[in-house]
């Protein structure tokens, strides 16, 4: 048997390709748009994609279930649990929809779908059985049911799907998920999850890739409520201090369950000359992507550009920056070479950004502006409108400047109502280094806001001996 992992450092997120090398079939589990992976590993190892699935419908990246299927003519399965409020729509008309227990057969493996709630209604795990060495599952893929070390959130319903507590119940199921299922498996059941740390699915996440049943049911946080029968002291635990969750998760939860759109063949990338790109921005007919770090776009970028500060997060600060349910413009990336934008629109196509047209190479010749900048020590009197922390409220509450409003740099194009007026005055933004301020700050000045940037952020402002405001813990 063939199992590969494949992961995405961007979104911290797993797919699987399962194989079978007497017959050189293959299985995919929970792949992203960019398909060039999946395809390559069944060519090298002689296999044919036969089928394509998922575990959920996904919040945090845009699946590629239905691209792999156009590009390959495999077969679609997907969850029919959950309701008719999680049931996958008209265009997975041709899928196959499972209930738990239905096996999807390939060679000589086994992948059984075993119904877990309580991250999402619908969500499956997969008991993945190799046929030649035994009759009993030896791996089991887990989605976003179990991570290495922890859990999947129940409440992305509430914070990116319009849900309205429903963590309650999701936490509930989650508990019956482990007890009844995840924990009636062999200890030495290997668990694959599709997350690692980094991810906003859970609050928790460790980076190693893989666990067991044995030991996630002993060492786990979860772990001794299961064992004591603690429902609500698990409820409890499971809830309290999750990240905040990005807008943007609430467009892929929405796009999933549709269906995302297939991108096909990709167009060629346009290599801009400086005098092509100034005549497209002056005409408002493109966007220009600055995707350098934040310190050289602080000596000068274009006006009104976006910062998506290199390939390593480009998919997570694209989706920060760029709604393209509101923005239709197409994006010019500055990139070094054709391959690197073409890596830079693999990445952003994981979260539903088709729009890449092009890139140029340089700066020369375009015309350039400096962001405004703010020294801690210019802080105290300078006038604003707001002082914005745009880190998460987990950081946020565990120390922030005194008078600094909280919005994750991840929901701020999506609640301007929480900022003043355009014409209010000066905000002033930070997060913990300059990274996200940088890229949050791009998105508020392409939208119109006066922004300054204080410098080197939260960071640069306690190293100079300010004293954060640290609120008392909730007694009770």
């Amino acid at each position: 048997m063939l199992l590969e992992r494949v992961y995405d450092e961007d979104l911290a997120q797993a797919s699987y390709v399962i194989g079978c090398q007497a017959k050189g079939e293959a299985l995919v589990v929970d792949p992203r748009r960019d398909l060039g992976v999946y395809l390559d590993i069944a060519a090298n190892n002689g296999m044919r994609i036969v089928g394509v699935t998922e575990t959920h419908i996904h919040a945090d990246y845009l699946s590629g279930t239905r691209e792999l299927a156009a590009a390959t003519g495999a077969p679609i399965y997907v969850s029919d649990e959950g309701g008719p409020d999680w049931t996958y729509g008209s265009d997975f008309d041709g899928a196959v929809r499972m209930k738990h227990g239905h096996r999807i057969g390939f060679g000589n493996i086994a992948a059984e779908a075993v119904h877990t709630p309580g991250h999402t209604p619908e969500h499956l795990s997969f008991l993945v059985t190799d046929g030649a060495q035994s009759d009993e599952p030896g791996f089991m893929l887990t989605g976003d049911f179990v991570f290495v070390g922890d859990l999947g959130r129940p409440d992305l319903l509430d914070e990116a799907a319009g849900g309205i507590d429903t963590r309650f119940q999701g936490a509930k199921d989650l508990f019956a998920s482990l007890r009844d299922r995840f924990l009636a498996l062999p200890d030495y059941v290997q668990v694959l999850p599709a997350h690692g740390s980094g991810s906003a699915c859970g609050k928790a996440l460790g980076a190693i890739a893989a666990s067991t049943v044995g030991y996630e049911r002993n060492f786990s946080w979860w772990g001794k409520y299961l064992k004591s029968h603690d429902e609500q002291g698990f409820i409890d635990e499971l809830l309290n201090g999750q990240p905040d969750a990005h807008a943007y998760f609430g467009r892929m939860k929405a796009q999933n369950r549709l269906g995302p759109a297939v991108i096909g063949e990709t167009p060629e990338l346009i290599e801009y000359t400086a005098e092509q790109l100034r005549a497209e921005l002056a005409a408002g007919e493109a966007i220009f992507v600055d995707t350098r770090h934040h310190s050289d776009v602080h000596e000068g970028t274009v006006e009104r550009s976006l910062n998506i500060p290199g390939l390593a997060k480009a998919a997570s600060y694209g989706a920060w920056v760029y709604d393209p349910e509101k923005e239709q413009r197409p994006l010019v990336l500055l990139a070094a070479s054709r391959v690197e934008a073409e890596e830079f629109r693999n990445h952003l196509v994981r979260v539903g950004i088709d729009a890449v047209r092009g890139f140029i190479t340089s700066l020369d010749g375009l015309e350039l502006v400096t962001p405004q900048l703010l020294h801690p020590a210019e802080l105290e009197g300078f006038e604003r409108s707001l002082l914005l922390d745009v880190r998460n409220k987990t950081e946020y509450a565990a120390g922030h400047l005194p008078g600094a409003a909280q919005l994750s740099g991840g929901r701020a194009l999506w609640h301007l109502d929480r900022l003043p007026a355009k014409d209010a005055g000066t905000i002033v933004t930070y997060c913990q280094s300059g990274v996200r301020n940088s890229v949050t700050a791009s998105a508020l000045r392409r939208e119109g806001y006066d922004v300054a940037e204080l410098d080197g952020s939260y960071a640069a402002w306690v190293a100079a001996g300010n004293t954060p405001v640290v609120p008392e813990p909730a007694v009770g």
